[in-house]
């Protein structure tokens, strides 16, 4: 595992095949780092599944309104429809560059739509740069991203098991 510099912005992201450490950019994206952080506080991230996982794209999860496969409204083909129950978020672009291992908001066509949905790219994605905030990287553990189930959805998806703030852990 990596060495955690700030663990207040460090989230551990648990998957089947083992931890996931991802470094939160406050300083760049603000609102979207601290949403990440509410509700892996909340534990509205355990259990959420992997709905849309493009092979040589990215994985997408995080809607803890439809996805949480461990809760009596679980509906995979409604996963990647909702969000949480906070407002949306409005959109943090910065010059950062979707590369392997960034942390993307999810969004609908509103660029201020970003919830609780997120994406980690599993190469360089530069046609999405200045398109979706950039929010966070993959700093050990991207072997366990790179592993996630695919499909959209997938018949048999991947979930966090559980989501943290370092800090907490």
């Amino acid at each position: 595992m990596a060495e955690i510099k700030d663990p207040e912005n460090t989230i551990l992201l648990e998957l089947k095949g083992g931890t996931v450490t991802i470094e939160l950019l406050p300083d760049v994206a603000p609102q979207h780092a601290a949403r990440m952080k509410e509700l892996a506080r909340e534990g509205a991230y355990d259990g959420v599944v992997f709905h849309r996982v493009i092979d040589g794209f990215m994985a997408q999860t995080g809607d803890v309104e439809h996805g949480n496969a461990e809760s009596d409204g679980f509906n995979l083909r409604r996963a990647g429809t909702g969000g949480s129950d906070k407002p949306d978020l409005p959109a943090e672009f910065s010059k950062l560059p979707h590369d392997r291992g960034t942390l993307g908001a999810a969004r609908s066509q509103n660029p201020n739509s970003a919830n609780s949905q997120f994406f980690i790219n599993f190469k360089d994605n530069h046609f999405l740069n200045g398109q979706y905030t950039v929010y966070g990287r993959v700093v050990s553990g991207m072997e366990h991203v790179d592993a996630i189930t695919k499909g959209e959805p997938p018949a048999n998806p991947d979930r966090m098991i559980s989501v943290k703030v370092a800090a907490d852990a």
